[in-house]
C-alpha cells in the first residue's frame, strides 16, 4: 500500500509539472510574434515622428537663388573674316604654335555673365526673417526667395557673418510658418536628426540620421568653428537649411560636407543654432556682429605640456602665451604663462571653445577669470573689448593682407592633426580673397606657408615681419604644403 500510495503521490505531481509546462508553453509561443510585432511598431511610430515634422516644418524651409554678376577679360580682333570673335578654345592658337601675333589684336574686352548659386534657407519669424549661410548670399547682388509653390519674391540681405557664416535675409511677407530655435547646448551625440533642404533643385527633400558629433573644428573654412557632425543626407544645395530635433525645433544649420566625389557620402556639418542665434540678434539689431576679445595668445593643453605648468598631463585649459599691450587681458593682470581653467564659473575644457565663448559676448561685459600662476589659483576680472576684424587684429597688416589676398593662423596641435601637418611648422591660410593674385596663382585656405623667402615661419609674428622685411623685394617666394606636396608659390607686393 504504501509503495502504491507513494507512486501514485509521484503520478500527480508529475502531471501537475506537466500542466504547468503546458500552461507557460502557451503563453510562450507568441512572444517571437509579439516581440515582432512590437518592433515593427516602434519603427512605425519613429516613421510617422519623422512625417509629423516633415508636414510642420517644409512650409517654412525655403529655396535661395544668389545671383551675382561675374566680369572676366576676352580678347578681340577688328578684322576677323566672321566678325568680332575669339578663339574658342580659349586661347591664341597662332600665339601658341606658330608664336605669330597679329598687329591688329587690340586691348581684351571685359565681358560680364550672372552667376547664380543656390541653396536653403528657413524662416524664423513670421514677418519674413530668414536664416542661411553667409557663403550662399554674402556676395550676391540679388537674392530670391521662392516660399512652396509660391512664385520667388526678391529678398534683402540684412546682414553676414563670414566668421560663422550665417546670414540673415528678409522677405516682405506677413503671418507666415516660421521654425522653433532649439538649444543645441543640450543636443547629444546620438540622437536622430533631421535634415530639410533642395538638394540638386529637389525642393523639400527630407532625410534623417543621427548626430554623429559635436564640436568639430579645424576646417579653416570660418574663423569660428564648432560643428555638429551628422550622418543624415547633406547634398549640394542643402546649405543653409535647418537640421532638426525629433521636437521638430532647430539645433543647426546644414553647411558642408566631406566628400571625395562632390556627392553625400555620410559625414555633413551644420552650425550649432547657439551660434546663429547670437549672430541673428545682433545682425537684426546693428546690421553687424560685435564680439568679445580679450587679447592674449594662447594655446591648448596637452598630455606633453601640461606638465610643464606643474599639472596633471590630463589637466584642461589653456596656456596664455602673447598678452596684447593695453588690451582688456593687460589690464585685467593676465601674464605669459598663466594657465585659464574657468571663465565665469564654467571649466575651460578646449582653446576653441574658449574663443567662441568669449566672442559670444557682448564688449564691455565684465567675465571672471580663474587662472594657474606658479601652480597657484588666481580670480581675476577683465571687461571685454569690441574683438577687432580680421584685417585689424594685432600684428596683422591689412594692407599686406589686402594685396596679397589672403589671411594666415598659427598652425595649432589641432590644425595639425587635422590638416596632416605633424612634425611640420608654418602657418595656415584661412582664407583667399576670390580673384586676387593668391587665389590665382593657386593658394588655398587649409595650405601651410612653411617659409617666406627662404626664412622659416613658425607663427603670424614671424611671417608679418617676414611680409614687413620683403617689401623692398617687391615679391615674395612661399613654401607652402597642400598636405600631399610641398611646392613654390611667387606673389608681387608691389603694384601689378
Amino acid at each position: 500500500m504504501k509503495t502504491i500510495s507513494f507512486n501514485r503521490k509521484k503520478t500527480y505531481k508529475h502531471y501537475g509539472i506537466i500542466s504547468v509546462l503546458f500552461v507557460f508553453l502557451i503563453f510562450l509561443a507568441p512572444l517571437p510574434a509579439l516581440a515582432e510585432d512590437a518592433g515593427i511598431n516602434a519603427l512605425r511610430q519613429v516613421s510617422k515622428a519623422f512625417a509629423k515634422i516633415a508636414e510642420e516644418a517644409s512650409p517654412a524651409v525655403v529655396g535661395i537663388k544668389a545671383e551675382k554678376t561675374i566680369t572676366y577679360s576676352q580678347p578681340t580682333f577688328r578684322d576677323w573674316p566672321f566678325g568680332e570673335q575669339f578663339d574658342p578654345f580659349g586661347d591664341d592658337i597662332f600665339d601658341r604654335f606658330f608664336r605669330w601675333r597679329s598687329p591688329q589684336q587690340r586691348a581684351p574686352q571685359q565681358r560680364k555673365y550672372q552667376q547664380t548659386a543656390q541653396g536653403s534657407g528657413f524662416i524664423v519669424s513670421e514677418d519674413g526673417y530668414i536664416l542661411t549661410n553667409n557663403h550662399l548670399v554674402g556676395e550676391a547682388e540679388k537674392v530670391l526667395v521662392q516660399v512652396g509653390e509660391d512664385p520667388e519674391v526678391e529678398a534683402k540681405v540684412i546682414g553676414t557673418d563670414p566668421d560663422t557664416d550665417v546670414a540673415v535675409i528678409k522677405i516682405d511677407t506677413k503671418d507666415l510658418t516660421h521654425l522653433e530655435l532649439a538649444d543645441s547646448d543640450k543636443l547629444e551625440v546620438g540622437e536622430w536628426v533631421v535634415a530639410i533642404g533642395n538638394p540638386f533643385h529637389l525642393s523639400q527633400t527630407v532625410t534623417a540620421g543621427i548626430v554623429s558629433a559635436k564640436g568639430r573644428t579645424g576646417f579653416s573654412l570660418a574663423a569660428f568653428e564648432d560643428y555638429i557632425q551628422t550622418d543624415a543626407a547633406i547634398n549640394p544645395g542643402n546649405s543653409g537649411g535647418p537640421l532638426l530635433n525629433l521636437d521638430g525645433k532647430v539645433v543647426g544649420i546644414n553647411t558642408f560636407i566631406i566628400s571625395q566625389s562632390g556627392g553625400y557620402m555620410g559625414i555633413g556639418f551644420a552650425i550649432p543654432i547657439n551660434i546663429a542665434k547670437f549672430v541673428y540678434q545682433r545682425l537684426v539689431e546693428k546690421g553687424e556682429v560685435e564680439r568679445g576679445y580679450l587679447g592674449i595668445g594662447y594655446q591648448e593643453l596637452t598630455p606633453e605640456s601640461a606638465p610643464n605648468f606643474g599639472l596633471d598631463k590630463d589637466a584642461k585649459g589653456v596656456a596664455v602665451t602673447e598678452v596684447i599691450g593695453d588690451s582688456a587681458a593687460d589690464k585685467a593682470g593676465l601674464k605669459r604663462y598663466d594657465v585659464i581653467v574657468d571663465l565665469d564659473g564654467k571649466p575651460v575644457e578646449n582653446g576653441n571653445e574658449f574663443l567662441n565663448r568669449v566672442a559670444m559676448l557682448r564688449p564691455g561685459t565684465k567675465v571672471k577669470i580663474v587662472i594657474l600662476r606658479d601652480g597657484k589659483r588666481k580670480t581675476l576680472t577683465a571687461e571685454l573689448e569690441k574683438r577687432p576684424s580680421q584685417g585689424q587684429m594685432p600684428g596683422a597688416e591689412p594692407e599686406t593682407s589686402q594685396k596679397l589676398g589672403f589671411t594666415v593662423k598659427n598652425l595649432t596641435d589641432e590644425y595639425a592633426e587635422r590638416l596632416g601637418f605633424e612634425g611640420l611648422s608654418g602657418v595656415v591660410v584661412i582664407s583667399v580673397e576670390s580673384n586676387s593674385q593668391a587665389d590665382k596663382k593657386g593658394l588655398t585656405a587649409g595650405m601651410l606657408i612653411m617659409e617666406l623667402n627662404r626664412e622659416p615661419v613658425k607663427n603670424t609674428k614671424e611671417f608679418d615681419e617676414a611680409i614687413q622685411k620683403a617689401r623692398k623685394d617687391k615679391s615674395v617666394l612661399l613654401l607652402v604644403n597642400d598636405g600631399r606636396y610641398t611646392r613654390f608659390i611667387v606673389l608681387k607686393l608691389g603694384d601689378e
